[in-house]
């Protein structure tokens, strides 16, 4: 069936939204509003967490090895603890390993890969040279090796190791995006003005890099917060502080699965997996939003076809009979 100009307009018109909305068309996708529901319930969790908790975590009680019940909602631990209690009190500091090492890990990976690759030549050389280097140290043994030589392993440091050896493949992807944009017309029309070279970086590069660098703040967070939770299981980290990996520390300890406690292990369990999947339902949408091939037809783009009557067919035209 033939197309006609006016069809083509109203398509052109429904399926390329305004530039004002085009920035943000990631933050209305199904996946990512679920992904920021869930992370906003977390982070709820994690502010309101210490005062909602109903009993201290670390206060032990007659109530040994208890399954869930009005008085504990998820049951007690072997020596009378409120598991419930240590989940509330124990989001805060998982949350602030991923996300002070995500935000740690993103600025040095702009201000690295982004350099180098809008410098070029010796400077490109070097920044690239180091990126490498950071690229092969391998992160949770040298947490292991810090935490045996510091008596106490609090978050931010914990945070600082791991964001200083996960920036480097960020800053890799980001020099590659750079050299493709630096090379563009209104980079070039910047030069010729004669503005300056820190100046195209944040007002013409960095735009443009927004959804690829707040994607690698969204990878970061995820391995910051599955490394924390590692480490707290093998016990690497202090046991002192409370997190998820604690608890499953010492629910693996008193042989939780063997005694048929299920409410020790499962509730952490859960919420790693819950956490993990919002952040992954948001990556999804950025990912969705920097690559077209990914989106998936849009309702209004539906409604318009079936309103003026037919199916996505080529605009090229048909051979005359």
């Amino acid at each position: 069936m033939a197309v006609t100009a006016a069809e083509v307009a109203v398509l052109d018109a429904v399926e390329t939204p305004a530039p004002s909305k085009r920035k943000f068309r990631f933050l209305r996708g199904r996946k990512t509003v679920v992904g920021f529901a869930i992370l906003g319930f977390f982070v709820l969790m994690a502010v309101a967490g210490p005062w909602l908790a109903p009993y201290d975590p670390d206060q032990m009680s007659k109530a040994l090895l208890q399954p869930p019940s009005t008085d504990h909602w998820f049951g007690t631990t072997q020596t009378g603890q409120d598991v419930l209690s240590q989940i509330l009190v124990g989001t805060r500091g998982v949350l602030v390993v991923g996300f002070v090492a995500g935000a740690f890990a993103t600025v040095m990976s702009v201000l690295v890969g982004v350099s180098a690759g809008f410098l070029g030549g010796v400077a490109d050389e070097i920044l690239s040279a180091v990126s490498n280097i950071f690229l092969v140290i391998p992160g949770l043994p040298l947490i292991i090796i810090v935490a045996s030589f510091v008596e106490d392993t609090s978050n931010l440091l914990i945070a600082s190791v791991i964001a200083v050896t996960s920036w480097a493949w960020g800053a890799r992807v980001l020099r590659a995006q750079t050299l493709s944009l630096r090379r563009r017309d209104y980079v070039e029309a910047a030069r010729a003005t004669g503005e300056s070279t820190w100046r195209i970086i944040l007002f013409e590069i960095l735009p443009n890099l927004t959804a690829v660098i707040a994607s690698g703040f969204v990878g970061t967070v995820i391995f910051a917060i599955l490394s924390e939770i590692t480490l707290a299981f093998i016990g690497v980290a202090d046991i002192s502080n409370w997190n998820w990996g604690t608890v499953l520390f010492w629910a693996q300890s008193n042989q939780a699965l063997a005694q048929g406690a299920w409410w020790w292990f499962v509730p952490a369990g859960l919420c790693i997996a819950l956490l993990g999947m919002s952040l992954a339902l948001i990556n999804f949408g950025i990912d969705e939003f920097v690559n077209p091939r990914l989106r998936t037809e849009t309702g209004a783009s539906k409604k318009v076809r079936m309103r003026v009557g037919f199916t996505p067919v080529n605009r090229t035209k048909e051979p005359r009979s």
